[in-house]
């Protein structure tokens, strides 16, 4: 919990207003002001003698958790309306215009107004810092509550429904004229862009230096019809979000990068310099300078449409129709069946994952489901047939020259979407295209593969619980990248390559795992790893009320796709040669007469299928297996004849 809503002392060296510096604003009488709304029209808190209670409320545009809150802002003014308590919204944001705020309030169906206070004088008056902060004012205008709505959303987490209702307590305590029990909490948001004086004598501005480090680092998320709330593509914008900027740098928050520098290179890294943090930390300490806009380098390019290098050969719908998305809630993980038509194999040069309203959708995960597989439960619930993803700030490459991805005939996709509401009704058709490869160009062929544990059994209030799950590599391969996968309660995950000898090597390591950003960490270069490699993932689960993404630490949690149960998958991505893959598939096996043994740890899910019930699976009974289950099958019994031939 502590580190969820620490700030560095860095940076509140660096940043703290004015406001920050006082004390508590609880007791503060609060003056009359007067603010014109988004139409123009002035409102003072005079206006409003005859309410018992005043909410003022202050919010964002952009900050995603004030477009979360608006609906329930919104809800509570209406709820309350009769009962003699008032609502006022303030945006004190100098990025945040009259015409952003009117959308603002149109989109999230604000019955009360907003005001627009541009000199966040009153702001200051209150001590407000974030966005969403309420306050609530009792018939003297004394604030008798300050901080957060409630602790249904926050930083990096959402819950189902709130367990703690601070604004509604504060209310009732103010109607009846009791004290309030939690009279002030720490707002979690987006601190309040005052405007600020810059320092013109600074050798650290926006056109020199920052623009070039944001261009780096954080554009291609931070631009628009792109993942991420708000734009960095401007000094008007950049410059109003620059102390959120230096607080979620400071925290580790952005960019999104979580590995270990310890270990491997990623040609993907997302990861500042100290020296690049020291330059936003002094350019917010020197009030943001915007410089001589001559300085200014050009815009970076972006391709219109797509990532891929060029327009794809085919793209490929999640559905017919669109996916309405509720304004608030936990959406569970939505899964849409699309046939691509693939009637001969296909070899995938590169593909794109693109969601359509990235304003709402987390991640997608698209699975290639061979003929006769049922459905994602048949591939092994996520853990086979794998075949690309979008997730926040992942971009879209193609295979290495002469590597491509195998996708048999007949073959279906899988969308699996996970859908995070953003505080107002949308819509959303994802798609996928695909760039295709000639066959008589592949040398490697691309496997997703993973090691993973679907017996994991996490025990209630557990806070460091410990998962294993391995892989032995069948070929010698190129190891290319590696995305691990868990739930709300994933802690921390690393890869291990093990050699035969024993010998160990560290290829990935998550010190803290995030399940908003599952990341695909390519490698800079293919490593070469001989047959027989041992990819082992260890993986850590917090079960713990410390856990503000855990929804219910008094459970057991087993395996399951919602976000509720838990997984434990490390997926990485393989090139072995095709020819080896090829004479693989070809192979003929054979069923030992006494059939085949059945390893203890999976007996209990084979049971359906062991007729006989001697522990063993006979060439009937694997016959009678569903597809995908009878291919794992036979793959076991040649890699086991394979391995006494090799001895």
């Amino acid at each position: 919990m502590l580190r969820r809503l620490s700030v560095s002392l860095l940076v509140l060296a660096v940043i703290a207003p004015a406001a920050l510096a006082g004390s508590s604003p609880i007791g503060r009488k609060i003056t009359d002001f007067t603010l014109p709304d988004y139409h123009g029209r002035e409102h003072s808190l005079s206006d409003f003698a005859d309410a018992k209670v005043v909410v003022v409320a202050f919010m964002g545009t952009e900050c995603p958790l004030a477009k979360l809150y608006g609906p329930k802002l919104a809800k509570l003014a209406k709820q309350y309306r009769d009962r003699g308590v008032a609502f006022i919204g303030v945006n004190s944001n100098a990025q945040d215009g009259i015409v952003v705020i009117a959308a603002f309030a149109r989109i999230h169906q604000i019955p009360f107004p907003i005001l627009k206070d541009l000199r966040h004088e009153v702001a200051d008056q209150f001590g407000a810092e974030r966005t969403p902060e309420v306050f609530v004012l009792d018939r003297q205008r004394r604030i008798r509550y300050r901080g957060r709505i409630d602790d249904q959303y926050g930083i990096g987490y959402a819950r189902d429904e709130a367990k703690h209702e601070y604004l509604v307590d504060a209310i009732e305590a103010v109607l009846a004229g009791k004290p309030v029990a939690v009279a002030e909490t720490p707002a979690e948001g987006c601190i309040i862009g005052r405007t600020r004086k810059p320092d013109p004598k600074s050798d650290v501005t926006y056109s020199r230096q920052i623009s070039r480090l944001l261009n780096r680092h954080c554009v291609e998320c931070h631009r628009p019809g792109e993942i991420a709330p708000f734009s960095l593509t401007s000094y008007s914008k950049a410059s109003g979000w620059a102390e959120m900027i230096a607080e979620v740098i400071a925290d580790g928050r952005m960019p999104p990068w979580h590995a270990d520098p310890k270990h491997g290179q990623f040609a993907n890294e997302r990861r500042l310099t100290e020296e690049e943090k020291q330059l936003v930390y002094r350019w917010v300490d020197a009030g943001a300078p915007e410089g001589d806009p001559a300085e200014l380098p050009p815009p970076p390019r972006f391709t219109t449409g797509w990532q891929l290098p060029r327009q794809p050969d085919l793209v490929v719908p999640m559905s017919d129709q669109p996916f309405n998305v509720p304004a608030e809630g936990a959406v569970r993980y939505q899964y849409f069946l699309a046939d691509p038509g693939f009637t001969e194999e296909k070899w995938i040069q590169a593909v794109e994952v693109q969601p359509g309203n990235r304003a709402v959708v987390h991640h997608i995960l698209v699975f290639a489901m061979p003929p006769d597989v049922r459905n994602l439960a048949a591939l092994g619930g996520g853990v086979n047939g794998f075949l690309a993803a979008y997730v926040p700030g992942l971009r879209a490459e193609p295979f290495p020259k002469g590597m491509a991805k195998r996708i048999p005939a007949g073959s279906k996709l899988i969308f699996q979407v996970h859908y995070t509401p953003n505080g107002s009704p949308q819509k959303d058709l994802s798609r996928v295209g695909f760039i295709f490869a000639d066959p008589d160009q592949i040398e490697y062929e691309v496997v997703t593969t993973s090691a993973a544990q679907r017996f994991l059994r996490i025990p209630p209030h557990a806070d460091n619980h410990r998962v294993d799950a391995s892989r032995i590599l069948r070929s010698d391969s190129l190891f290319l990248g590696m995305m691990p996968h868990m739930h709300l309660r994933g802690k921390a995950f690393r890869y291990e390559a093990i050699a035969r000898d024993g010998t160990k090597e560290i290829l990935l390591d998550i010190p803290q795992y995030d399940f908003n950003w599952q990341t695909n960490y390519r490698l800079a270069r293919p490593k070469k790893l001989p047959r027989g490699t041992r990819i082992h993932c260890i993986a850590y689960y917090d079960n713990s009320e410390d856990n503000w993404n855990n929804p219910d630490p008094n459970r057991t949690v087993r395996w399951g796709d919602q976000t509720w149960d838990e997984m434990m998958i490390g997926y990485f991505d393989i090139a072995v040669p095709k020819e080896e893959m090829d004479q693989e598939l070809s192979a003929e096996v054979k069923i030992p007469e006494q059939g085949v043994v059945i390893p203890i740890r999976y007996r209990k899910f084979f049971r359906r299928y062991d007729k006989a019930g001697d522990a063993r699976l006979s060439e009937e009974e694997i016959d009678a297996l569903p597809p995908l289950i009878k291919a794992r099958v036979l793959q076991y019994v040649r890699d086991r004849q394979r391995n006494r031939t090799d001895k």
